[in-house]
């Protein structure tokens, strides 16, 4: 056999391995292997592709990194019209749906059959993914519902999104489809879309409004190496064009066809189910309780006539099916006055207006403040001091101003002039081209100090206990601190001088922040840098393949893009934070004081069965002794897995303090329920030392 042959073959079974390996975690959240053993597959699977670009692959799982950068959008017809859903806002309107249906039915000669399958309406989205003999052919957008956008490559980034469904099909015994439509909705979490906006501020990029335009523009970019850096979901809740090759597929009726999707390895929402028409209201309004739960926006529940038969008989009208409804939530909006606008400067001087706004009530929550954004934002809705105007929780979570009321505009309004120098310290501001934000450049800048620092002492840093923004403001503005590596130098004579600050409380201060020094990780002090596009997440990834500091900072480009999930973007953000020599010295600083963790490996599975071993947890409430992330983290340590829903499979629900909606859920479903001090019982039988569970509480 030929080398080539070699290496054609081993490629073939990497790359089947791999994409069983992304299924299994990104779309069962139930991951088959270590990040190590996964990391050495995809790196074997990277360096023989190089090897021999011959055998490339535009469906190889190293193309999930993207890198194509498109000219523009082509368009593409559709094969079958995406069409858009008529909405219902009450009880009664969809009642009304309900009797059209069986009207036109009776009218045919056909039973109305009352069985529907609901599910929840994603904000996000919508897409049309298209597989030709089970691979990976294409995706569009929906567009006007005839033609949409041509957002192939980007798709194809998209994690959990499978590239070949053969394997999931032989296992499932079904007939690998000669042309399969998947339409469906790409989302980004709530968590997702906060990081993601943390980072495009402190870059001065586009603030995103909602998920729905985070989404939405991460799939519409031209370089898809961008689109593979956002965190991106595709669910799937329909089909269009199917081609099974004369085989008999079963699917008579909508979920069989949302089962099939999901045998052959699509993401499919858990909350869809076939419920009796009487069921339907009661499940959109289970739902809308439900929502703030939920990781990912919905802004209402979709109901489809369950049988295909009927679904085709009822047909469309000239804009929508007739056999389908959305049924919507109330949206939360009310009217108020922008009372003034302020600008504040980030950590890595961006200029962030803010909206004040005369508090107003929205869904049970007092909103007093506004995004905006940026100065394109304000000028595009037109934004004046005294301006009547409509808020909406976007999101439920983030307030942001809708528009403008014009007909309240008090006389004399005055067009908003945005600053162009800081507010803090008063030097120029500079708006780079291609930019949408003005940026403070003065390093010296006591706003800057300010955030920079509160984010190195806060819960997403190294967690200092008592050092708040007060303390850091204060610091700063006596010259006592100018950079994080400041707080260490600190002694109890410096700290007693200041207003409000005595003996205990100094020796508190200082106690506090040699704690934080000794019980320091890797992950927590690359998180605690700031460094632009790196969160918690991608700082554990980074400890999970150096050793430290000084490992990360002799890491190229291109050994960071070799690292699952991290694109050009990041790697050049870390490059260049690390090749700053203000931030080389910060990092000298930080070794000479003690201040320099080592990643050490995670304490592994114990070989020996446990109480815990193979048993699937869920937390709700609050843990009186734990925060969420620690408790899941001595869970999967004890080899355990922490799921994310209530299900008949679920073994454990940890309750604490407030619990929401799951533990009803659970107790219903019969899963044994835990409370916190019956966790801690079940959790000293697993196995694991002391030392290994205070190791695993410290990180």
């Amino acid at each position: 056999m030929s080398e080539q042959q070699d290496a054609a073959g081993r490629l073939r079974q990497l790359r089947e391995r791999i994409h069983h390996l992304d299924y299994r975690y990104y779309v069962l959240d139930d991951p088959e292997v270590e990040d190590a053993a996964y990391d050495a597959l995809y790196r074997e699977l990277k360096a023989l592709e190089a090897a021999h670009p011959e055998l490339g692959d535009p469906n190889s799982p190293t193309r999930r990194v993207g890198g194509t950068v498109l000219p523009a959008f082509a368009s593409r017809p559709h094969r079958l019209a995406m069409y858009s859903l008529d909405n219902a806002m009450s009880e009664a309107e969809w009642l009304d749906f309900v009797t059209r249906a069986a009207n036109k039915l009776e009218k045919e000669g056909l039973p109305f059959s009352r069985s529907f399958w609901v599910d929840p309406k994603f904000d996000g989205l919508a897409l049309e993914i298209i597989y030709e003999n089970g691979v990976y052919a294409g995706a569009l957008t929906r567009g006007d519902g005839e033609v949409g956008e041509d957002v192939t490559e980007n798709v194809r980034t998209v994690r959990n999104v499978p590239l070949d469904l053969r394997p999931q099909a032989a296992k499932a015994g079904l007939p690998v489809p000669a042309l399969l439509e998947v339409r469906g909705e790409v989302v980004m979490t709530r968590q997702d879309f906060y990081e993601l906006n943390e980072r495009q501020r402190d870059q001065g990029g586009k603030v995103f409004a909602n998920p729905r335009n985070a989404a939405a523009g991460s799939v519409r970019q031209l370089d898809s190496a961008v689109s593979a850096s956002r965190p991106l979901t595709f669910f799937a809740y329909a089909v269009g064009a199917m081609d099974f090759g004369g085989a008999h597929t079963g699917f008579e009726t909508h979920s069989a066809v949302m089962a099939g999707l999901r045998s052959l390895g699509l993401p499919v929402a858990g909350e869809g189910r076939v419920v009796a028409m009487d069921g339907v209201y009661p499940y959109f309004t289970a739902m809308g309780a439900r929502r703030q739960e939920l990781p990912f926006e919905i802004d209402g529940v979709v109901v489809k006539v369950d049988s295909l038969a009927l679904q085709e008989a009822l047909g469309f009208t000239g804009r929508a099916p007739r056999f389908a409804l959305a049924l919507k939530f109330p949206a939360h909006e009310a009217e108020t006055v922008l009372e003034k606008i302020d600008v504040q400067v980030g950590r890595t001087g961006v200029l962030t207006p803010v909206a004040i706004l005369e508090p107003v009530s929205l869904a049970g929550v007092t909103v007093s403040r506004a995004t905006l954004h940026n100065e394109d934002e304000i000028r595009a809705k037109d934004l004046r001091q005294g301006d009547t105007v409509v808020v909406r929780r976007a999101g439920d979570v983030i307030p942001e101003v809708v528009r403008v009321v014009p007909e309240k505009r008090p006389p004399g309004a005055k067009e908003y002039v945005f600053p162009h120098s800081c507010p803090s310290c008063g030097s120029p501001a500079v708006r780079a081209p291609g930019e949408a934000a003005w940026r403070c450049v003065n390093l010296a800048c006591p706003a800057m100090l300010r955030r920079g620092i509160a984010y190195f002492v806060s819960r997403s840093g190294l967690d200092i206990e008592g050092l708040g923004h007060k303390w850091v403001e204060t610091l700063i503005d006596k010259g006592m601190v100018r950079t994080p590596a400041d707080l260490f130098d600190l002694t109890e004579a410096d700290l007693l001088p200041l207003e409000r600050m005595a003996e205990k409380s100094a020796a508190n201060f200082v106690a506090a922040v040699a704690a934080a020094k000794g019980k320091a990780t890797l992950p927590r002090l690359i998180a605690a840098l700031g460094i632009p596009q790196v969160g918690t997440r991608t700082a554990r990834t980074l400890a999970g393949h150096f050793t430290d500091l000084d490992a990360l900072g002799a890491a190229t480009a291109e050994d960071l893009t070799a690292l699952p999930d991290i694109g050009p973007e990041v790697a050049r953000s870390i490059r260049e934070f690390c090749d700053n020599a203000a931030n080389r010295a910060l990092l000298a600083r930080f070794k000479a004081i003690g201040l320099w963790p080592v990643a050490t490996p995670k304490p592994a599975t114990p070989a020996q069965t446990t109480a815990l071993t193979g048993k699937k947890f869920l937390f709700t409430g609050t843990l009186p002794d734990l925060s969420r992330e620690k408790a899941q983290a001595l869970v999967e340590a004890a080899g355990g897995r922490v799921v994310s829903a209530v299900s008949k499979k679920l073994d454990y629900l940890v309750a604490g303090a407030e619990p929401g909606s799951k533990l009803a859920k659970a107790r219903d479903l019969g899963v044994t329920v835990l409370s916190p001090d019956e966790f801690h019982a079940l959790l000293a039988n697993t196995g694991l030392t002391i030392q290994t569970r205070k190791s695993l509480l410290d990180t």
